[in-house]
């Protein structure tokens, strides 16, 4: 008997200016009655306060819970309080920790999550998948996908802009990530997915191809990030996995988090990451370097506010961090010597 491939896809997508003003009506139209917020201070006032006001005018009981980690006591928290609350859904207003938070504790709780990004700063947003701490290991586990994705182009446009060049650099290492999955289908027989690995690569090409637009804070270039982070999280639902957006070079990334005494944000590193593992790979790590540069994301180390020494070390680590995802480290293997002939280079130490 074939095994059951199954996909669970966001039913409700907004993305816009002042979208957020509708977040009564989606709730509405899944007849959610009591939805628990997870936000953060600051998140809160960003979003999280209007939230609370605008499904109250639909007559939609909710309360707020605010969370500054992201870790595995943090959501056993959050799942004790939506028991106590009776909430019927989960929602997440802010970044990727109130995200990852609520979706794990809804995923955990068997309740629907909705999905409320006030940055665009990472591809979690629209994903089954969640990073949390005390979990053993450095990367995401599986969680819950979104039933709705709220995306307010208005209040991203006003985060820090690092978050949305963060955002660009996950989205454009999906031009690596897709080149690792379709090696291991090659050398070792995994399946791969043309479908979601092609949607991928439309949004790393699609965000470079934007890298101006988003360069000058244009609404369409917040747009185009916003639907590319969506189309990445779609993605990784059809393909069963996070293999359409994560390879090598979030695997350097993971051994950056390891080792750096201050890891920078996990999109500035993919990108990085994106630039040695596509010349490993063949590809124009040239052109990825450019269209990073253009829209202000680190290529450097000394950008990533990391040494020389552990950009090496996590080169080399990084193929270990999951042994059975096979990416072009497995087939490279990396020392220390080629690990630093690799950074060099590509001008990133």
């Amino acid at each position: 008997m074939n095994e059951v491939h199954r996909i669970d896809l966001p039913r409700a997508v907004l993305v816009g200016r002042g979208v957020l003003n509708l977040i009564g009506e989606v709730c509405q139209e899944f007849a959610l009655k009591r939805v628990l917020i997870v936000t953060g201070r600051i998140t809160y006032t960003v979003a999280g306060e209007r939230a609370l006001v605008l499904l109250g005018e639909r007559d939609i009981e909710a309360e707020a819970v605010h969370v500054n980690r992201a870790d595995m006591d943090t959501v056993d928290g959050v799942e004790e309080k939506a028991s106590q609350f009776r909430a019927d859904a989960l929602m997440g207003v802010g970044g990727g920790r109130s995200i990852d938070v609520a979706k794990l504790s809804a995923a955990r709780g068997g309740k629907p999550f909705i999905s409320v990004p006030t940055a665009a700063s990472h591809d979690g947003i629209a994903s089954s998948s969640a990073s949390v701490k005390g979990l053993g290991r450095p990367y995401s586990m599986k969680a819950k996908a979104p039933i709705a994705v709220i995306a307010d182009s208005r209040i991203i446009a006003e985060s820090p802009y690092r978050f949305t060049a963060s955002g660009c650099g996950d989205v454009i290492s999906k031009a690596v990530a897709v080149r690792d999955w379709r090696l291991a289908n090659s050398e070792r027989g995994e399946y791969y997915g043309e479908y979601a690995g092609s949607l991928a690569l439309m949004s790393s090409s699609l965000v470079m191809k934007s890298a101006r637009q988003i360069r000058d804070r244009l609404e369409e270039g917040y747009r185009t990030l916003m639907e590319a982070l969506v189309s990445c999280g779609v993605a990784m639902s059809i393909a069963g996995s996070s293999r359409p957006c994560s390879g090598s070079e979030h695997l350097f990334s993971h051994a950056l988090d390891m080792l750096a005494p201050r890891p920078a944000l996990h999109g500035e590193q993919c990108g990085v990451g994106t630039i040695m593992m596509a010349r490993l790979h063949g590809l124009d790590w040239r052109s990825i370097k450019e269209h990073l540069e253009v829209i202000g994301a680190p290529t450097t180390a000394e950008e990533l506010g990391v040494s020389r020494e552990v950009v090496v070390e996590a080169l080399v680590k990084a193929g270990d961090i999951r042994p059975e995802r096979y990416t072009i480290l497995n087939k490279v293997n990396l020392n220390p010597e080629s690990a630093e002939d690799l950074a060099r280079g590509c001008g990133v130490v």
